[in-house]
């Protein structure tokens, strides 16, 4: 894809607008890959053969909107829900095998981005169940009402417990919620002042944890005239949180970190390229509309978007797998991507992962290597469940020549420079006395490991 030059700033009226097929900038197994990645974990090879037949706008609509029976699979994955959260391990355990199986990959996606959002530690509070809660409440609002989803965090057990907010007297007013509220969360710094984090304090006055529930005592609360964000009344926490969403730097906040999270970590984007998309946003507070107009756009199609963002080590696994239309062991697969440095429900910080160039080091490398290795590995600890060579045998590929074809268009839709794409088919070639699904698994290994399979 090198149909722009990816040093140059976009036009934010180009930008914005839906990419349309042509001649210059074609829609291409590439760019259909682009989109499978990041509006989920990467695509099977038939949701890549339809995307091409549908083209991106329809293929947008059906990630938005899958047409498969959601409702019954979140109805299936909520019971075992239940019984795999009595653990953290389970809990991590039950999270990955929906990412795996999801028909709404995009609806995990944000759920995943959310939960570095607001990123709150379950190894911290010792309770699994609430852990549980707190992400079912991330996916309820994944894709509806940012402004809802702020006002439900704001009562959340998980996160009040483990930010140290468990109580709020008025007579001690606890700032342990509110300042990553207005720090992290929504205004961020330079747009509130300590004088702002006192007095929002006091607006969330009344608030406690007792006994795994958050309650309201009014007698706590402290009933005076509070001054915030230039507003002056007898405020509560709910208008706390409404004056916040009025400000202009909340929306900016929200619009910025998605574009980090959809479009590209590698360039901060310019105040005038995020200015009509924060103005949108800050009217209604849409996540599913602010995230539509960036799949559909120009700028999310272009060269300044594509292979620009690290793959996290949830996306680097769970994309194997689903490439692979395998389940594998999920309970081991949370273990794996935890010592890559992404501990699902235990992010180690209130900013959640950085992220970016942090995910990729030597000691990381070395352990995504090794994590191929054991996925396409014919014994354990995976039992040998993801097997190349029958999924391109399924595909009409019936020699290890086509069979190592086809792989370079499953996992990185045959876009390398033309060197590297000899090199790999060579050595698909060296069976060193191997049969082909030996063959084909090495040949994968290699596949996944090259630096272009870690962006997404």
């Amino acid at each position: 894809m090198n149909d722009s030059n990816r040093s140059e700033p976009a036009d934010p009226g180009w930008a914005w607008a839906a990419y349309q097929p042509e001649a210059r900038r074609p829609w291409s197994l590439a760019r259909a890959g682009h989109l499978y990645r990041r509006s989920g974990f990467g695509g099977t090879w038939e949701q890549l053969q339809q995307a091409l037949s549908d083209g991106p706008q329809h293929t947008v609509d059906k990630l938005l909107r899958p047409q498969a029976d959601v409702e019954a699979f979140n109805r299936r994955c909520d019971e075992s829900e239940n019984i795999a959260a009595g653990s953290l391990d389970g809990l991590r355990a039950w999270w990955l095998r929906r990412m795996m199986e999801t028909p709404h990959p995009l609806l995990e996606k944000m759920t995943l981005f959310w939960h570095g959002y607001f990123a709150t530690s379950g190894g911290d509070l010792n309770n699994a169940r609430w852990m549980q809660e707190h992400v079912r409440l991330l996916r309820s609002h994944a894709l509806g009402s940012f402004g809802a989803l702020l006002q439900a965090m704001s009562r959340d057990l998980a996160m009040l417990q483990w930010l140290g907010a468990d109580a709020n007297r008025k007579a001690a007013p606890n700032d342990s919620f509110v300042r990553p509220l207005m720090e992290t969360f929504t205004l961020g710094p330079g747009h509130f002042t300590e004088d702002d984090v006192r007095e929002a304090a006091r607006a969330f006055t009344g608030w406690f944890v007792l006994r795994g529930q958050v309650r309201y005592l009014a007698q706590e609360h402290d009933e005076t005239v509070k001054h915030l964000l230039g507003q002056e009344g007898n405020f509560a926490a709910e208008d706390m949180v409404r004056i916040v969403l009025q400000q202009p730097a909340t929306a900016q906040t929200a619009v910025r970190r998605l574009y980090r999270w959809l479009i590209s970590e590698t360039d901060e984007p310019s105040e005038a390229l995020i200015a009509p998309l924060a103005a949108s946003f800050a009217k209604d507070y849409d996540v599913s509309k602010l995230v539509e107009t960036m799949l559909r756009s120009n700028l999310f199609f272009s060269p300044q978007a594509y292979r620009r963002k690290v793959k996290c080590p949830v996306e680097y696994a769970v994309g194997i797998s689903r490439a692979m239309e395998a389940m594998v062991s999920a309970t081991q697969l949370a273990q794996d991507v935890a010592g890559l440095g992404q501990d699902l429900c235990c992010p180690p910080t209130v900013k959640g992962w950085t992220g970016g160039r942090y995910w990729i080091n030597t000691a990381t490398l070395v352990g995504r290597h090794n994590l191929a290795a054991a996925l396409l590995h014919s014994g354990k600890p995976y039992d040998g469940k993801l097997d190349p060579w029958a999924v391109a045998q399924r595909h009409g590929h019936a020699t290890p020549e086509a069979a190592a074809r086809f792989l370079l268009d499953l996992l990185l839709q045959g876009d390398l420079q033309a060197d590297v794409r000899e090199t790999l088919l060579q050595s698909a070639s060296a069976t060193n006395g191997d049969g082909p699904e030996t063959t084909l698994r090495r040949f994968a290994y290699a596949v996944v490991t090259i630096p272009e399979y870690q962006l997404a």
